[in-house]
Parts: structure tokens; C-alpha cells; sequence
């Protein structure tokens, strides 16, 4: 009885703002209470929330995260070559020294955080999949 009045406390105590949502994604954070881990591994999500009990079995970011680091790696990274290439004209292993480590930051450093908080703006904005049919509410 203890742990129910607890969890039904801890309720009271949600994130309602967007600013607040970002701030517990970006942290890999639960997207209702904020203080609960969010991964288990690197990018492997928990059942629940250790603090609040949220299921998150609702998170579905796909490929999301990655598609938008890609993105911006992407960008970064090419453009820091051709800039480098136009100005020094470097051998090709002085390429691969420079920009196969920073595509390893620029991809993995983000990926977490990233997938944390499109699962919190899942969360806030109470995105579901959609059903086609007559089941409109």
C-alpha cells in the first residue's frame, strides 16, 4: 500500500512544460517525473521508470535520432573537408586521420541524448500511432 500512495504522489510531481521535457530528454531522463533513467544500455530503453513507474513501453523513435545527426554530421564533416582540401590540398590519409574520428563523435556523442529527447517530446506532445478506420475520439 506504501509503494501505491508513493507512485500516485510522485504524479503530482510531473514535468508539464516543453521547456522542462527538453531539459529530461536531453539528460536521457523520464519525460514524467524527470529523475528516473530513461536507457538501460547505450541506446537500449528500461521497462519502466525506476522512480515513477511510467512504462515506456509508448517510445517508438525509429530511426529519428539518427536520421537528424546524420544530417548535421553530415554537413559539419563535409563541409570541414572541402574547406580543407581547397585551402591546404592534404594527402588523402591526413582525410581519413581527421575526419573519421570526428564522424565517430559528431554521431555517437549525440545519438543518446538525441533519442532521449525525441522520446520525451513524444511524451509531451502524447504522440501515438495513428489508426486509420472510424475510431475517432
Amino acid at each position: 500500500m506504501q509503494a501505491v500512495s508513493y507512485i500516485a504522489g510522485m504524479a503530482q510531481d510531473t514535468i508539464s512544460t516543453l521547456a522542462g521535457s527538453v531539459r529530461a530528454g536531453l539528460a536521457c531522463a523520464c519525460p514524467r517525473c524527470g529523475r528516473g533513467k530513461l536507457f538501460r544500455g547505450f541506446l537500449s530503453l528500461r521497462p519502466r521508470c525506476d522512480v515513477c513507474g511510467l512504462d515506456y513501453g509508448f517510445a517508438d523513435s525509429g530511426d529519428g535520432p539518427a536520421v537528424f545527426i546524420m544530417f548535421l554530421a553530415g554537413a559539419i564533416v563535409v563541409g570541414a573537408a572541402l574547406v580543407t582540401e581547397a585551402l591546404y590540398h592534404p594527402p588523402y590519409w591526413v582525410h581519413a586521420v581527421l575526419w573519421l574520428p570526428l564522424i565517430f563523435i559528431l554521431t555517437l556523442g549525440p545519438l543518446r541524448p538525441m533519442k532521449g529527447l525525441m522520446i520525451a517530446l513524444q511524451y509531451h506532445h502524447k504522440a501515438a500511432e495513428s489508426r486509420f478506420g472510424g475510431d475517432r475520439a
